[in-house]
């Protein structure tokens, strides 16, 4: 069960005690409380599952995420983000990726799409130690893409 749903479920819980214990509170003495009222049907607050074409674009965004990581391609990084990316900051990538000379990269698990959101962990292993990065994405005008 996700936690919005639990959280929903247990203040649902708490506004029904809350309602019993003021019906008891407030009633006149000798006589029984009203019988509290059908409370309405709890809300989901989960949205409607990913479509099958988000989820295989998030794939294979992320796909191509631990691609460029994997290669040391910091021009293919460039073309996964949202907003162009300056030659410079391309450059401080490239350098930052070839000082750490190879690296095993993979997906740590699946990517989690949450409407126009998405998560896509990414473990990387090499000679430093090994890191898990969570790459948020998300949809821009139709296409997903690295934010920043």
């Amino acid at each position: 069960m996700n936690r919005a749903l639990a959280a929903g479920l247990v203040l649902l819980g708490v506004a029904g005690a809350g309602v019993v214990l003021g019906l008891l509170l407030v009633a006149p003495s000798g006589s029984p409380p009203a019988p509290p009222s059908t409370p309405p049907a709890p809300r989901t607050t989960a949205s409607a599952a990913p479509s099958a074409v988000d989820t295989a674009a998030v794939n294979v965004l992320a796909r191509a995420i631990v691609d460029a990581i994997t290669a040391h391609d910091s021009a293919a990084f460039g073309k996964l983000t949202c907003r162009p990316q300056t030659a410079d900051a391309l450059g401080r990538l490239q350098r930052m990726w070839d000082a750490a000379g190879p690296v095993k990269v993979t997906l740590k698990e699946p990517p989690e799409v949450r409407g126009e959101s998405a998560t896509a962990k990414v473990h990387v292993e090499a000679a430093g130690g090994t890191k898990d990065t969570p790459f948020p994405l998300h949809k821009e005008n139709g296409r997903w893409c690295v934010p920043g």
